[in-house]
């Protein structure tokens, strides 16, 4: 199933608001005949769908898929999503209105300069190229940016007052310490073999003095560390239970028998004492923790945002849909069936 969502140019989007609904901005727009849908104070227009269908077909073609017939179930299943993104987009646009969002053609241009700074090396061919080849010219391009940008300046307006306090910060950290605590480790050396003849040669020949280093790169078949001679630092409780045993048993210095797992035949020499085991201190990782929390609160806010403005657009005889055009199932049927209230969009 084709996602119209990534018929886009390469911005940053930002997830909630590109999966949302919005409402409750200007008047209500009439709905014409050369129109899709009518969405609040916004007209989707017939040329704005087969644009985006056409972006769809480019889609489909660089993957090498056959885009479905008119007519089809998958093709009237495509096209409910097409027209739901255009509906979810246009409800962006009408709430923005009603939010004081006023998005300038200098900051449409500001951002596709940087794009084509960002992503072409400074080509505007090569941009002009790109979104060619994902059916956009310069104007619906414009759009897509201009879209992007309302949403961006929504969340900011929604998530603004967001805010995580210290008491906030410190009682997750004394929720989740585990999460905080460094297990004991050491720094061993390890040779791993699959047949025990090899293991008991192995054992035997540095017993005897020879280099554990050039065995391990010559014979060892641990791909993780017998380049590096064997080497290689392990924490308590993470390597199977046979091998991690013997490492944390060992002496400093030890070298074991050879030592049977569900991977062969090790042989293991410890190389450092055993570390043990601290708990990252709450002054180190507050930063992070509120940066966690702070996003958490804000996807919060956002969801609990959304939520209320589809219930209130889906309930409010907001959405007209030209005959033919409304998708199905219709998009608010689910959130209206939640609430109680009957769908008021109609064709």
């Amino acid at each position: 199933m084709i996602r119209i969502r990534r018929f886009v140019l390469p911005i940053a989007v930002v997830a909630l608001l590109a999966a949302g609904c919005g409402g409750g901005g200007g008047g209500s727009a009439s709905l014409g005949n050369d129109d899709v849908a009518a969405v609040g104070g916004q007209q989707i227009t017939k040329e704005q769908f087969r644009a985006l269908m056409a972006r769809a077909e480019k889609s489909y073609t660089a993957q090498k898929r056959k885009f479905p017939k008119a007519g089809t179930s998958e093709y009237e299943n495509l096209k409910g999503q097409a027209v739901d993104f255009l509906v979810q987009r246009a409800e962006f646009e009408d709430e923005a209105d009603g939010m004081g969002v006023d998005i300038s053609d200098k900051q449409i241009d500001d951002r596709i300069n940087k794009l084509i700074k960002q992503f072409y090396g400074g080509s505007e061919k090569k941009y002009e190229d790109t979104i060619k080849a994902q059916g956009l010219n310069k104007d619906t391009a414009r759009d897509e940016v201009k879209a992007q940008l309302v949403s961006e300046e929504l969340y900011k307006k929604v998530t603004g007052d967001v805010k995580v306090t210290d008491k906030q910060i410190k009682d997750y950290y004394d929720a989740n310490k585990s999460i905080y605590v460094q297990k004991e480790s050491r720094d061993v050396r390890h040779i791993l073999v699959t047949k025990k003849a090899l293991a008991d040669q192995l054992y035997a020949q540095i017993k005897g003095g020879a280099n554990f280093a050039k065995l391990a790169k010559k014979y060892s078949k641990d791909p993780g560390s017998a380049q590096n001679g064997g080497k290689l630092t392990i924490t308590r409780g993470q390597t199977v239970k046979e091998f991690d045993k013997t490492a944390f048993d060992l002496k400093t210095g030890a070298l074991s028998a050879p030592v049977h797992t569900q991977y062969g035949y090790h042989i293991i020499e410890a190389l450092s004492d055993i570390r043990p085991a601290k708990t990252t201190s709450l002054d180190k990782v507050k930063g992070s923790i509120r940066q966690q929390l702070e996003q958490q609160k804000k996807q919060d806010a956002m969801t609990k945002w959304v939520d209320g403005i589809k219930k209130k657009f889906c309930g409010g005889s907001r959405i007209k849909y030209q005959v033919g055009y409304a998708p199905n199932p219709d998009p608010c049927a689910a959130i209206l069936s939640n609430t109680g209230s009957t769908t008021t969009a109609t064709q």
